[in-house]
């Protein structure tokens, strides 16, 4: 029975998987990944990679038995389908979040919403390295947009919200998990730090995060999530736990730099991060 649905709104590469992974670790929760792509699941018109479980591929025993039905909430049949009470979905598509608000209040059950925030030179970057043939003006103008539209959701919404940020969540992680805890009416389990122990099923999200949990489990996932050539190597080498990803520092043009401060700088703000790597 669905009792807690818990939606993660932001701009993309923001950390959304890595903080779908710790709640999706506590017990009687599933974190679906990004929710929207159920509309995809058994649709063969579609990309593997977005038809599928991102750990399991095509033989998940979660998705490949799941069929939604868009009459009825899409988390109840998730919560239904996996015996879960509380279902995480990081789709941030502010359409999608407030259709599902409207679906949870039929279901009694309680909506929570928490917006992840990241500096924005970090999710620029990031999205630099994976789109580098895309203009980095239009792609900074995304991101204003898609901060602005998550920041009217935010406000609008009428239900327990929280704001979460990127980097407390990697550098004061028991802090910033207690806090979510607090916020969702749940016991505090420091084992769910440890994401990569328990099986996952994420649709959709990054994939880098998720081979740190596929790697955890000896599972390969190359024919349905191929790793990303730029970011093979910092993901090869990475423990495997929550670390602070600040590859922006090195990677990120200074021209990029400049134009992002001059289009964002004022609205980064408040989520300007200017710890220095070791």
């Amino acid at each position: 029975m669905l009792e807690k649905a818990v939606m993660i709104c932001g701009a993309g590469h923001s950390g959304s998987t890595l903080l779908g992974f710790v709640l999706g670790s506590f017990p009687n929760a599933f974190y679906i990944g990004e929710g929207a792509k159920l509309r995809y699941l058994h649709d063969e018109r579609k990309p593997l990679r977005k038809r599928v479980c991102k750990i399991c591929g095509p033989d998940c025993a979660v998705w490949s038995t799941f069929k939604w039905d868009q009459s009825k909430p899409a988390y109840l049949q998730v919560a239904n389908h996996t015996g879960a009470s509380i279902v995480i979905d990081s789709t941030k598509n502010t359409k999608w979040i407030s259709d599902r608000t409207a679906e949870i209040r039929d279901t009694g059950a309680t909506g929570y919403l928490v917006r992840l925030l990241r500096d924005g030179r970090a999710v620029l970057n990031s999205r630099f390295r994976k789109y580098p043939e895309k203009n980095p003006e239009e792609q900074i103008t995304a991101w204003l947009d898609q901060i602005r539209s998550t920041e009217a959701l935010y406000d609008a919404f009428q239900g327990p919200k929280l704001t979460v940020h990127y980097e407390d969540l990697a550098t004061q992680t028991s802090d910033t998990v207690r806090k979510l805890c607090a916020f969702l009416r749940l016991p505090y389990d420091p084992s769910a730090l440890d994401y990569g122990r328990k099986d996952h099923h994420p649709l959709g999200g990054n994939n880098g995060t998720q081979s740190l949990v596929a790697r955890r489990q000896g599972k390969k996932r190359d024919n349905f999530a191929p790793s990303n050539a730029r970011s093979r190597d910092f993901y090869e080498n990475h423990s495997g736990g929550i670390e602070l990803d600040l590859r922006w520092q090195s990677e990120m043009k200074p021209e990029n730099i400049a134009l992002f401060e001059k289009l964002a700088g004022s609205v980064n703000e408040s989520m300007r991060w200017e710890a220095v790597s070791e």
